[in-house]
């Protein structure tokens, strides 16, 4: 008897079909089995929302949710979010508004506040902070990414290409290439 399970499923628009144990968790099957890795991983256990995506147009916690349990599922990640090269007016907000700091929670927060976007797109600031409020950011970085949010309701953000967007170094490899070519940033001190 096999563990696997074959699972069908619409990831992003696009369907998929995978093979999966029975205890497999959906952030696992979309970062391993689909190489989605925009999805992070962070507590485990359903508290930071680093791992929201949506399943059938709800958000959940994909560390909670079983890959099984998504069988026929229509779920989207952060993948789905920039299209054609462009990034979304919400990523596009997010950047403008300085609300991505380390960057590790933004994925989930990305995906909470689209969610709420399309469920109500012109949420009060009370609704903004209880729409994303199942997403911790270790940074504290609340007020701009609410004010990003309150920017793409006010429809004064637009899409804009990705690499019209000045993009720094991103990483610790990213960063080191980026000194090494560029020498040491100068502090002011």
């Amino acid at each position: 008897m096999s563990d696997m399970h074959r699972i069908t499923m619409t990831v992003n628009g696009t369907d998929r079909i995978v093979d999966v144990p029975a205890n497999r968790a959906l952030l696992d099957a979309l970062r391993d089995e689909c190489g989605l890795p925009g999805t992070k991983e962070c507590c485990a256990v359903g508290e930071c929302g680093a791992c929201t995506v949506t399943m059938d147009g709800r958000t959940v916690n994909s560390c909670l949710v079983l890959a099984v349990e998504a069988d026929g599922a229509d779920v989207r990640t952060v993948e789905a979010l920039a299209a054609d090269g462009e990034l979304s007016p919400l990523q596009q907000a997010f950047l403008d508004h300085g609300a991505v700091q380390c960057g590790f929670c933004i994925p989930g927060m990305l995906m909470s506040a689209e969610a709420l976007l399309t469920e109500n797109p012109d949420p009060s600031e009370e609704e903004i902070r209880e729409g994303l409020s199942g997403n911790l950011c270790r940074c504290a970085g609340y007020a701009r990414m609410f004010a990003a949010v309150r920017a793409v309701a006010d429809g004064t953000v637009t899409a804009r290409r990705r690499d019209s967007v000045p993009i720094l170094a991103t990483n610790w490899e990213g960063a080191i290439a980026d000194a090494a070519t560029h020498g040491p940033k100068e502090t002011g001190r």
